[in-house]
């Protein structure tokens, strides 16, 4: 009766193939692809019901470093923590995700059953008719008497569901509730990657200023050490140290090749966090370089600005798988 039910999760469960002992349960389907760029944070819910239980499955995922997953099931559900981990790793790289689960009886159902002793309520039976016999006193024992008879009547728990019949549900609730962190992860990431983009067309829109300043601050450089060529003859040293100190356009190259890989990376998506991390400390560091060369007041203020727009960057990026 769960076909139908295991067959929407498998693509959540293909990792668990050949190394869960419940695999023969898991119908192969392909994977879905990655979206464009998804965020650390989420969560998703989801309940599933069976024919005597009902389980609901609550997953949320704030930033790490890593992928660390913690998971919490009810003590009738221990032993399927590992499969849990194992559905949680298969669609997830990056983040502090939770997973906790609740189990429930069915509607209708209910978590105790009620037990009976008719031996006890037998010998609650004799031993009172024989003492009203003892001690003449008139009378026969009722049903109320007897069911208030501690021991004839208890409630217990209902037996743990058997794994063939719970894995399957479990399961199920487990890859929608992920299906729904995945889709608020993603639809995160997305509003983060056009932030992005717009901050990288900013920065680029600097770097072209500073580009587009450099003949000019270059000429006005040579001129200053031509004037000071023609006062001392002496400082022709001077002005090979002062041109290289000055020139930035090594650094231009390398900042316009660190946006066209940011670029492609954004338009690439998928898990691209630590990517784009390398890529905003090259940005920076570039950027520095310029800004402590600059003598130039719009290269100055061009850098300036660059180097705010990275640093907005790098903030944004530390929220991404």
């Amino acid at each position: 009766m769960y076909a139908g039910r295991a067959r929407a999760v498998n693509r959540n469960i293909l990792t668990l193939q050949e190394i869960s002992p419940y695999h023969h349960w898991m119908i192969p389907t392909p994977a879905t692809p990655l979206p464009s760029l998804r965020s650390m944070t989420g969560f998703g819910r989801a309940e599933v019901g069976g024919r005597t239980l009902t389980l609901t499955v609550e997953a949320r995922s704030v930033n790490h470093r890593h992928l660390d997953v913690a998971v919490r099931l009810p003590h009738a559900l221990a032993a399927f923590e590992p499969d849990v981990r194992r559905l949680v790793q298969s669609r997830l790289e990056r983040g502090r995700v939770e997973v906790a689960v609740q189990l429930a009886p069915a509607p209708g159902a209910s978590a105790q059953t009620v037990r009976v002793d008719p031996a006890l309520a037998a010998e609650y039976v004799a031993r009172a008719r024989e003492l009203g016999l003892a001690l003449g006193v008139p009378g026969d024992v009722t049903l109320a008497w007897l069911l208030e008879r501690p021991g004839v009547v208890r409630l217990d728990e209902l037996d743990a569901p058997a794994p063939e019949a719970t894995w399957p549900i479990l399961a199920d609730a487990v890859g929608k509730a992920l299906d729904e962190l995945v889709l608020r992860r993603a639809a995160e990431g997305e509003a983060l990657a056009a932030e992005l983009s717009a901050l990288r067309t900013d920065l680029q829109a600097h770097v072209e200023v500073v580009a587009a300043r450099m003949p000019a601050a270059m000429a006005r450089y040579q001129a200053r050490l031509r004037e000071r060529i023609r006062a001392l003859l002496g400082v022709l040293t001077e002005v090979a140290i002062w041109a290289e100190k000055t020139d930035v356009q090594e650094e231009l190259t390398r900042l316009r090749a660190h946006l066209a890989e940011l670029a492609l990376v954004l338009e690439r998506g998928g898990p691209a966090g630590r990517a784009l991390d390398f890529l905003m400390q090259e940005l920076n560091r570039e950027v520095n370089t310029i800004a402590s060369k600059a003598d130039d007041l719009e290269v100055s203020q061009a850098a300036l600005a660059a180097k705010s727009l990275v640093e907005k960057m790098r903030e944004q990026v530390q929220n991404l798988e």
